[in-house]
């Protein structure tokens, strides 16, 4: 054989899905030539099987059959006419771009509250007056006083939670004033206290052990 005579991958046509292999490519450029409609449709389905074997992992994956007459349209540069048991793949359709995703309300000048929290004030809101919701509302403060400490170390007063908790809550949930009293700063971090104690000592014990 002639070095003259050897075909290097750089100056070989370019594959379109590489994964699938220049043999495959072949495969699907050949069915592209057959003017016959009946033999090459039977020749698309013997490609589906050959590309089904080579992905034994997609099996399991729902639409499995979808997903490979797909990949073969997008072979053939959506150029192969046959007859497919799914809607054909367009190149527009591929090229098509998704719609903008709705991204979560931010509070920016109170982000250590997190998003959530804006979404249990509106379920507060939407509840009749009553105990479940003041219960409720109790409880959402205590959770704004838990991520706040979790931000500042300092101590907070009740009085900025209510405030917060107000304006957040657009007026409509009112604890300025009230003799409400919220759980206190070491009951709210002990459970975390606790946690990073205990990874600490586990660690020291193994350091001395070894």
């Amino acid at each position: 054989m002639e070095i003259n005579n050897l075909e290097y991958n750089t100056e070989r046509e370019k594959l379109i899905i590489p994964e699938y292999g220049r043999h495959l490519q072949k495969m699907v450029n050949h069915a592209m030539t057959i003017e016959d409609k009946e033999e090459r449709n039977k020749v698309a389905k013997s490609i589906i099987d050959v590309m089904g074997n080579l992905q034994p992992h997609l099996r399991d994956v729902p639409d499995f059959q979808h997903k490979l007459w797909d990949q073969l349209f997008i072979m053939s540069d959506f150029n192969l006419d046959v007859d497919s048991p799914y809607p054909p793949l367009t190149k527009e359709k591929l090229e098509e771009r998704p719609e903008p995703l709705e991204y979560p309300q931010n509070f920016p000048k109170y982000r250590f509250y997190g998003n959530n929290i804006k979404r249990m004030i509106d379920v507060a809101n939407s509840w009749e007056d009553g105990d479940l919701k003041d219960g409720l509302i109790l409880t959402i403060a205590n959770h704004m006083k838990k991520c706040y400490l979790n931000w500042n170390r300092d101590t907070v007063e009740d009085k900025a939670i209510f405030s917060h908790l107000y304006e957040l809550s657009g007026g409509k949930i009112n604890l300025k004033g009230s003799n409400e009293d919220l759980s206190t700063p070491s009951d709210l971090l002990r459970g975390k206290k606790k946690y990073t104690n205990k990874k600490t000592n586990n660690f020291r014990g193994r350091k001395k052990r070894y």
